[in-house]
């Protein structure tokens, strides 16, 4: 080949990854071009003191919402020790992870394509806030006695007792209840707002980025497409009452979608996997930690787990050597390994970014972390489950859902249902909860009246309607 034949070749190719490139960062501006767009909002709230985003995670702090998180169980129920975390205080340190996460990412994204500045008002610090605002909310609509809540909601509208309240609704109502998800629970409650409440729509009318950046799982409840192995369709994080809400949202972004005949999805929006990957970082080594300090898991065995995690490059064994109680040196041990995994999940993320926005990489940043990391790990979730998430106390906060939660839910939505025949129960009821354009609507709000109650509310409630404990005795 001659040199004027090589020279155009490679003139050629140049001009082949610039288009690419082009394209690639067109990308990234798509969908942050109206990121700032708040719900049903056209005011403009950029200033010089805070970011929209941090605006965000302000208005979500100040939600009641949030507030009863405080009363939520994390893992263990109502937890004596002061070192136990609640949903409070886990959603409060997933939203510290994530804005060290989103701030790596940022720095190293506008980097590479400064055009997000120059066009969509977009700084590196910008994905910090976001990322962090949505960790916030993560938790938000998670019902009362953790996890086991969920399916308590989900066998109950199955259950031979709920049939009559669901005959008249459609296959897709009956799955966002027989199939009851948090997730979809915390979209509604920071996406909505009931007439009763306000005439002003949007719920915490946050910004259309925060709201995509929060919802991991954007589909509806059918069809089920787990067996697609993408993480955007593991689960659903959409009622049908939102459904028309979030194609708002996601037309805006510029999200991709992933509609069948049956049913809507679209492929995540891209921070939400960092959102996902703080979550997980906390939930995995925090959780082991809590083991520790209410004594289910040895000294020896949470020091020998998170030194194989910690990263040798960070980890200052004559300071180690220094500390001299356990409890500080968990701590210390915690940090580095936090550490670690929060800069190899902001590497990954950043090497495959193009195949995170073009939604052709669609798994958890942990699944895809070193053999060495994700062996590790799940030694930790292994002992975890045996040793904590099997304990007597946990076990006795999932019978306590499985008890309390159907009872009220049938006595709540039958009320709703027929106010008539129910009229003391359906007093109880708030404002915001009572009554509803349909069955559906009617059914969900008592179900949400349920699930927003912290633990010690619902078993209070279920205690005084059942004559097991009157109130001021």
């Amino acid at each position: 080949m001659n040199k004027k034949n090589r020279k155009s070749e490679i003139a050629n190719l140049k001009s082949e990854i610039s288009k690419k490139t082009s394209l690639h960062q067109q990308s990234w501006i798509s969908y942050f071009k109206n990121a700032k767009e708040r719900l049903f909002d056209d005011k403009q709230y950029d200033n010089n003191d805070r970011s929209v985003f941090q605006m965000d995670y302000d208005r979500i702090v100040f939600s009641s919402a949030f507030r009863r998180l405080q009363n939520k169980t994390q893992v263990l129920p109502f937890p004596k020790s002061d070192y136990v975390r609640n949903r409070l205080t886990h959603s409060l340190e997933t939203a510290s992870v994530g804005r060290s996460l989103g701030n790596i990412v940022g720095v190293e994204i506008i980097k590479k394509y400064p055009e997000l500045t120059n066009e969509a008002g977009i700084q590196s610090t910008d994905f910090g806030h976001l990322v962090s605002a949505a960790c916030l909310a993560h938790d938000i609509g998670n019902p009362p006695f953790g996890h086991s809540g969920e399916a308590a909601i989900s066998q109950y509208f199955k259950s031979e007792q709920a049939q009559d309240f669901i005959k008249n609704l459609t296959e897709k109502q009956k799955s966002d209840l027989q199939n009851f998800e948090g997730n979809a629970s915390g979209f509604r409650i920071i996406a909505y707002t009931p007439e009763q409440q306000s005439q002003i729509k949007g719920g915490l009318r946050l910004t259309l980025a925060t709201y995509a950046t929060f919802t991991k799982y954007p589909k509806e409840s059918l069809p089920n497409r787990k067996t697609e192995k993408q993480a955007s369709l593991k689960k659903f994080g959409l009622y049908q009452s939102e459904i028309e809400t979030f194609e708002e949202i996601a037309g805006k972004l510029n999200m991709i979608p992933q509609h069948t005949d049956e049913g809507k999805a679209w492929k995540r929006f891209p921070l939400t996997f960092l959102v996902e990957a703080s979550d997980d970082i906390c939930y995995h080594i925090i959780d082991f930690e809590d083991g520790f300090h209410i004594g289910f898991i040895p000294f020896e065995t949470i020091e020998k787990r998170f030194l194989n995690l910690a990263d040798t490059a960070n980890f200052d064994k004559n300071r180690y050597d220094k500390i001299l109680a356990k409890n500080e040196k968990i701590n210390y041990l915690r940090s580095v390994v936090i550490n670690r995994l929060v800069k190899e999940a902001a590497r990954i993320f950043t090497e495959n970014e193009a195949r995170f926005i073009d939604g052709t990489l669609d798994k958890p940043l942990l699944d895809l972390m070193p053999e060495e990391l994700q062996t590790n790990l799940k030694a930790i979730i292994k002992e975890s489950v045996d040793k904590i998430y099997r304990s007597e106390p946990v076990l006795k906060i999932e019978l306590a859902g499985l008890k309390v939660i159907p009872d009220l839910l049938h006595k709540f939505v039958a009320a709703n249902l027929f106010p008539e025949k129910h009229k003391q129960l359906h007093r109880l009821l708030p404002a915001t909860y009572q009554n509803g354009a349909t069955d559906y609507d009617k059914i969900l709000n008592a179900t949400m009246f349920i699930s927003n109650m912290t633990d010690r509310q619902a078993v209070e409630l279920y205690r005084h309607i059942n004559g097991v404990e009157l109130p001021g005795y």
